[in-house]
């Protein structure tokens, strides 16, 4: 089965490649406190997937559909907020690389600052996928 092609919404905001979070994750880069309001355009862009869907679940409707959502929505209440959201400033706005359930829960939560890692794009070369 051939699968399904990208969104036009993810090919425009999304990264034009492909990273293994475990490379993203050793990375030394500092911790910082920046605006929950710089990240949460995340929010209204089907990043996740609804069962059997292909980028067709927006974090948004976890939150104000979570009942129909369940899964998801318990998956986000899980996430450990102790570790930083690590962004990469792409195509002119901070990209999450890895923390988007976390965003969310401190989001629900009603948190107005985030912890982030500013991943330099620079780096890039050391966390593409092999």
């Amino acid at each position: 089965m051939n699968k399904p092609e990208m969104p036009a919404i993810i090919k425009e905001v999304g990264f034009d490649f492909r990273w293994d979070v475990r490379k993203v994750w050793v990375l030394n880069v500092p911790t910082e406190d920046i605006s929950i309001t710089e990240l949460t355009w995340h929010f209204d862009i089907p990043f996740w997937s609804k069962p059997g869907g292909f980028y067709d679940l927006y974090p948004r409707d976890v939150c104000e559909h979570q009942d129909e959502n369940k899964e998801e929505y318990e998956r986000t209440m899980k996430a450990d907020t102790s570790h930083p959201i690590d962004i990469m400033q792409w195509r002119g706005r901070w990209l999450i690389l890895d923390g988007l359930h976390r965003l969310l829960k401190l989001a629900i939560e009603g948190n107005k600052t985030v912890k982030v890692r500013k991943i330099p794009v620079s780096a890039i070369t050391e966390i593409v996928q092999d």
